[in-house]
């Protein structure tokens, strides 16, 4: 049995029991009186789609209350956001248009273009997973159709748009190298060709994008996602670009930056703006400087709304050794202790071990390079209303 046992007749009727009973760590009590009524069998993936769809709401929200996972569907999923703001660059430079998307897994993303008005087609070479997708569209009562095959055997023509989502897991592991993708990333290059929006992931190389692809790496609530790779009548023309979700914010220049001695406040740039390598945006943003020209902390005099980056007021430079960090938090009564650190071969929850935090007191500590020399600031984190 599988989802498609869950829509219609005793598996709809027990996933509804299933759902409204549903608490976190009680799933054994669940079953267990659920199967004094259902099939075993039934109950047993009933209580199990229950469990994924409380997990989903972090990625689809209400959504997830109505739609149909499979484990590893679920945790490759595009999150709702991030779809939404992929489908509808698609929809602003392509209104109506038709998208195939090539291993659409449970169809998150074709849920997100169907709404922003594409026309929509999912390509998925296993049968459940593809059902699956099948169901939320329908649940959602949503427009769209899935067929079950191999993205590399799929005809491309007759659709405007491809997008891709190659997989990024191996024998239950994720994979970091690109060229180990599913579809491979010949195939992956050979799409963006045509008009295409491949996601890849967040760490991709610069020098592995085509030329002619811009590459977007996308964050949301400060946590980088995915980078996409937009080509065709999809390519702005920009090789590299940064956007932040939810607000939407994009960047994409990177102007020149000189490098200079700490100032009151230190900027740590969003994630994706680290990996699209336009740090010196931040630097632009608020009228400072790199503290190192080879590592991603900006500094400035005055403290400059952005939201490029999270801003720290420095409080003291402090010596990099283990003995004074350890008399500054014990004098500070510092027991909260958050250390970021950047270009210094330190592990922060070791480092908080050592440094044994205790007190009412609050405080960052930075830990970075300048030139060859590691330095730390003690800092205070600063709100910033953009």
């Amino acid at each position: 049995m599988t989802v498609t046992a869950l829509l219609d007749g005793p598996g709809a009727e027990v996933l509804v029991e299933a759902c409204a009973a549903y608490q976190p760590g009680k799933e054994l009590q669940l079953v267990e009186r659920l199967r004094r009524r259902y099939d075993a069998t039934l109950v047993t993936i009933a209580v199990t789609q229950a469990s994924l769809r409380h997990r989903a709401v972090a990625k689809f929200g209400a959504d997830a209350t109505r739609m149909y996972f499979t484990p590893d569907g679920l945790e490759q999923a595009t999150r709702t956001t991030v779809g939404t703001h992929r489908a509808a660059r698609i929809a602003a430079a392509l209104p109506g248009s038709s998208v195939v998307d090539l291993g659409c897994g449970i169809g998150g993303d074709l849920i997100s273009a169907a709404r922003a008005g594409l026309r929509v087609t999912g390509v998925e070479r296993d049968p459940e997973t593809a059902a699956t997708a099948r169901a939320n569209l329908a649940a959602l009562d949503l427009p769209g159709e899935v067929m079950v095959g191999a993205a590399e055997a799929t005809e491309l023509t007759p659709y405007d748009v491809v997008f891709a989502d190659p997989a990024r897991r191996a024998d239950g592991r994720r994979v970091f190298d690109h060229n180990a993708y599913s579809p491979p990333w010949t195939f992956v290059t050979e799409i963006l060709q045509r008009t295409a929006c491949v996601k890849v992931a967040p760490g991709i190389p610069h020098d592995a994008v085509p030329e002619g692809v811009e590459a977007e790496w996308i964050s949301d609530a400060g946590e980088v996602k995915e980078a996409a790779l937009w080509s065709g009548a999809l390519y702005t023309g920009t090789p590299r670009r940064a956007t932040l979700l939810p607000s939407g914010v994009s960047v994409a220049d990177a102007p020149e930056a000189e490098s200079g001695p700490v100032e009151q406040y230190i900027y740590e740039p969003d994630g994706a703006v680290v990996r699209a390598g336009l740090v010196t945006a931040v630097a632009a943003a608020v009228d400072g400087w790199l503290l190192d020209p080879r590592i991603a902390y900006v500094t400035a005099p005055k403290l400059v709304p952005t939201p490029l980056a999270s801003a720290y007021e420095v409080v003291e430079e402090l010596p990099y050794k283990e003995k004074a960090l350890r008399s500054w938090v014990r004098t500070q009564g510092i027991g909260t202790l958050e250390i970021k650190k950047r270009g210094v071969d330190v592990d922060p929850a070791q480092l908080r071990k050592k440094l044994a935090p205790k007190g009412p007191g609050t405080a960052t500590l930075i830990i970075t390079r300048i030139g060859r020399d590691a330095v730390a600031y003690s800092c205070r984190r600063v709100k910033l209303e953009p």
